[in-house]
């Protein structure tokens, strides 16, 4: 596996996901009082910050990862980016499940990773 490759699709995806949590859940905080039109505008302003940047992030992985790889590896990077938001910027409270929904996901990456892409 390629470092440089997995450094650049690594990077990007998490500057995406950053972009993609905001665009989805910080409406919820930011614009609750406002109708559901402008959130979804506002939203897709942002959107396309994450788009600019997932695009060239699947291209380069692709090069190196097969499809469902970089899938599992975008969810995992969810996550990653999902946590820390939910508890830091929405004031949501840590609860175990984030343990258990990371062990499944960690038994994800195992399993898809466990073979070279495409064999």
């Amino acid at each position: 596996m390629n470092a440089s490759i997995l450094f650049q699709t690594t990077g990007l995806l998490v500057l995406s996901n950053v972009f993609m949590t905001f665009a989805w859940y910080a409406h919820l905080r930011n614009l609750s009082h406002r109708g559901w039109w402008t959130a979804a505008l506002a939203s897709w302003g942002i959107a396309l910050f994450e788009y600019l940047l997932q695009v060239p992030a699947n291209r380069i992985g692709y090069t190196a990862f097969s499809l469902p790889q970089l899938k599992i590896l975008q969810e995992v990077i969810t996550l990653s980016v999902f946590v820390p938001f939910s508890i830091l910027y929405m004031n949501q409270t840590v609860r175990l499940d984030y343990l258990w929904a990371a062990l499944c996901m960690m038994g994800a990456v195992y399993f898809i990773f466990r073979t070279p892409a495409g064999a």
